[in-house]
């Protein structure tokens, strides 16, 4: 589900981008598949909107070509601000990471209908884990007790939730360690290289991306926890809509070309990149128990 970023706060108070030039809305706007002359697509904000926006554009056309209407990429601020655009009825489709997806579907009716596959056609996942320095005298997640840990962002799936719970299944009261909510996966990373921090979440994508980047060198530290696989984000459709649209929505999604999807699949740890899987919100069955178990709620999702 993931994290707010300071640049991402800048860019999202004015973004609403269309994806390329594309098929003007002309007769398609009394169309079922092009509600209103357009298609709104909400993205969660999971990574530097330097790298998400293009990425989340590339899709955006391409679902634009194969609807023949123009579809509007839309990152929002936060979790909470795409679900609430949601449930306001100014988004048709939304890609929610998969803690928020619960919180989506439970208040604004998200319908999951696809997620990123990989080349041979199975849902991608990803992990959660908690990192600390290599020399670091700390080998469990028992021991946090009484340090700090930088988390990604409240609400999100891999940066607070599950490792929330890996505490909670350790024996370990929040209130006892130090948690730093960093304010996205990238910023935690950094808390750790950076030495703020005794520990930091660093999932598996985060873990990729800054791996190509030359910003973290596995060498230098250690995991201490790993969770169990988490299927990626999916992208849903508003429940409320025509079910012709739905299906149309559908349809489209699931027959767009591997490389369509391939960029936001990249910054998902995608690669290489497989077409659009089906998913239902069984899929997603494990997250709606792991916010039961913690007692979350949507205002948790922030």
């Amino acid at each position: 589900m993931r994290p707010r970023h300071a640049a991402g706060l800048l860019l999202a108070a004015a973004l609403t981008l269309t994806a390329c030039s594309g098929p003007s809305a002309g007769g398609a706007a009394d169309s079922p598949t092009c509600p209103d002359g357009k298609i709104r697509m909400g993205v969660e904000p999971f990574e530097d909107p330097a790298k998400l926006v293009p990425a989340a554009n590339v899709l955006g056309d391409a679902l634009e070509r194969r609807l023949n209407c123009p579809v509007e990429v839309q990152v929002t601020e936060d979790y909470s601000a795409e679900v609430l655009a949601m449930d306001n009825d100014e988004l048709e489709l939304g890609i929610f990471g998969p803690l928020g997806y619960v919180f989506a579907q439970q208040r604004a009716g998200a319908e999951a209908v696809a997620s990123f596959g990989t080349a041979d056609g199975k849902l991608s996942t990803y992990t959660a884990g908690i990192w600390v320095p290599k020399d670091s005298d700390i080998t469990s997640v028992a021991q946090l007790r009484g340090r700090s840990l930088a988390l990604g962002s409240v609400g999100s799936t891999s940066g607070d939730a599950l490792p929330r719970q890996a505490l909670v299944d350790a024996g370990v009261r929040q209130e006892d360690v130090r948690i730093d909510y960093a304010g996205g996966h990238p910023e935690a990373l950094l808390a750790l290289t950076n030495g703020k921090v005794d520990a930091a979440e660093i999932n598996t994508q985060q873990l990729e991306s800054a791996k190509k980047s030359g910003t973290f060198d596995p060498a230098r530290f250690r995991q201490i926890w790993r969770s169990a696989p988490i299927p990626n984000d999916p992208v849903t459709v508003r429940g409320n809509l025509d079910p012709e649209f739905k299906a149309a929505v559908s349809d489209a999604l699931l027959n767009l070309d591997p490389q369509a999807v391939g960029e936001v699949g990249a910054l998902l740890d995608v690669s290489p990149p497989g077409k659009l899987v089906p998913v239902t919100h069984d899929t997603y069955r494990p997250l709606v128990e792991l916010a039961q178990k913690l007692g979350l709620t949507e205002k948790d999702v922030e």
